[in-house]
């Protein structure tokens, strides 16, 4: 019975809000990485975007010190859950239990190389509903995860109390 009084949680107090200005930063952080990827895609007419970099923007602009927001992290993390889709995809199967294994497998190698990533961790359940081809390794995967860190490079460290990233590789 113990087991299933996990479920309640420990009842732990709700985190502080945020300032005002605080929210305002990442808003406008996360606004000008959108719109950086997303005014390339158009301007280019290249798929500079992958559903999961909503998340890893929000990981960038909102937990910045943590070690999913570290660039290797982010670029690598995508790299890698991408390239482990694709294999598996191209290689294995295009069947549901393939696409089971790639995510398992892509979280695995994502904890063995040190470049977790949560976000990143949906790729290749993305490559397998778009059917991607070895391009997407690129572009969108490569170029996209590089802007976002580079956006978030730039702006955060605009504030006078913020400094990014905390380590590179």
């Amino acid at each position: 019975m113990s087991y299933f009084k996990k479920f309640k949680g420990q009842s732990s107090p709700l985190p502080p809000y945020p300032s005002f200005h605080q929210v305002a930063f990442v808003w406008f952080g996360a606004l000008l990485a959108s719109m950086t990827i997303g005014y390339l895609a158009f301007y280019t007419n290249q798929p500079l975007v992958l559903g999961s970099f909503g998340a890893s923007i929000f990981v960038l602009f909102i937990l910045p010190d943590t070690p999913f927001a570290q660039p290797r992290n982010v670029i690598g993390g995508h790299l890698i859950s991408t390239l482990t889709g694709l294999i598996f995809l191209h290689f294995i199967s295009p069947e549901w239990w393939s696409m089971a294994l790639a995510l398992a497998t892509a979280i695995s190698l994502m904890q063995i190389l040190r470049v977790q990533h949560p976000p990143a961790g949906s790729n290749p359940i993305i490559v397998f509903l778009v059917g991607a081809n070895w391009e997407f390794l690129l572009i969108p995967t490569l170029i996209g995860s590089t802007l976002i860190v580079l956006v978030a490079l730039f702006y955060i460290n605009l504030s006078g109390n913020k400094s990014y990233p905390k380590y590179w590789l």
